[in-house]
């Protein structure tokens, strides 16, 4: 009849094979012959099935699915995370269920519930932090947990990020190779690694040089929040002469302020550097000076950290941290220009 679902049974009424035959077809990894798994898709492609991925999870405890907490949509770094870690993940017979939150652990328990409910295989966590409460509970249940543009101290949580700390000095070093001695900072997300050792990678290549912080404002990672923040910090008689804004979403928001609110000149009345390199910072608009993440080594580790920890559970949880790169465009000023 039609709108009726397909059933396996059928499938293997009209192969000639087995019911589990079929199933082992439509199992990643599983042993089939060819001549087997050829007759199994032409009666499933002559039918219509298609195998109920919900059901075999039940039956064989492996749903094949991956769960992605993200909590910045809007920073236009994180939609590319989405795509490019779904498309490793189906490379290794995973799909990816995005689920979102805000910064805080008490919404992230209830999204950590939900994960659950759903029997995925493995947890990344991009933009946000987990409580020692909410990685003991994914542990009891064997799910390994990744942390993706993230770090905190505990053992039983894997890791990946670029060199925060080292991308905040570079930029610092930056501004001061090229004349600058009154820097600003808009920060992130106060409660966010990221936040944390890219400011003080800043504060450090400042004090090497002999030079503090002239003014912070707090931006929170929100375009319109580092907008009022650029307002403020540019309100004061003792205005800064370059600013590092602590990821590009919030130094899109900087420059524009800057430009169309204030009427000031990026970079002849002040220099701007943001962090990520997402594609937007290379259009003319912007022509934004970041620090870029290795975004796709970053992929490639996370998903061998998921499979490494999903085939071995005893497997010890491991932290990598990578180098960027100092991507050098038209809104700061160069060392030539500063030479003249």
């Amino acid at each position: 009849m039609a709108g009726e679902r397909v059933t396996s049974f059928q499938v293997a009424r009209d192969a000639g094979v087995s019911r589990s035959a079929v199933s082992r077809v439509f199992t990643p990894g599983a042993s089939v012959s060819a001549h087997t798994r050829e007759k199994v898709l032409r009666a499933a492609g002559e039918l219509g099935y298609r195998p109920n991925v919900l059901a075999r999870a039940v039956i064989t405890g492996r749903s094949r699915m991956i769960g992605l907490v993200v909590a910045y949509l809007e920073n236009q770094f994180y939609p590319l995370v989405v795509e490019r870690l779904s498309v490793a993940l189906q490379a290794e017979g995973y799909h990816v269920l995005v689920f979102m939150a805000s910064s805080t652990t008490d919404d992230l328990q209830g999204v950590v519930n939900e994960i659950l409910d759903h029997q995925v295989e493995g947890i990344v966590l991009a933009s946000v932090s987990m409580s020692s409460d909410l990685a003991a509970r994914c542990n009891d249940h064997g799910i390994p947990v990744v942390l993706f543009n993230r770090d905190q101290d505990d053992e039983r949580l894997c890791a990946v990020t670029t060199d925060n700390y080292r991308g905040g000095r570079e930029i610092g070093a930056h501004f001061v190779a090229t004349g600058h001695v009154r820097i600003g900072y808009v920060a992130g997300f106060e409660g966010a690694s990221t936040q944390r050792d890219r400011e003080r990678g800043l504060l450090d290549a400042l004090d090497s040089a002999g030079l503090a912080l002239a003014c912070r404002e707090p931006g929170g990672f929100e375009y319109d929040t580092a907008r009022r923040a650029a307002l403020e910090m540019f309100a004061r008689p003792d205005r800064p002469d370059a600013v590092f804004v602590c990821n590009d979403h919030m130094a899109f928001a900087v420059m524009d302020a800057l430009r169309h609110e204030l009427g000031l000149r990026v970079p002849e009345d002040v220099s701007v550097a943001g962090f990520d390199d997402v594609p937007v910072a290379a259009w003319p608009a912007y022509d934004l000076t970041s620090y870029r993440q290795p975004i796709n080594r970053m992929i490639i580790r996370t998903v061998e950290l998921l499979m490494t920890r999903i085939r071995d559970a005893n497997e010890a949880p491991r932290k990598t941290r990578w180098a960027g790169e100092l991507i050098l465009r038209g809104s700061t000023r160069n060392l030539t220009s500063e030479a003249r």
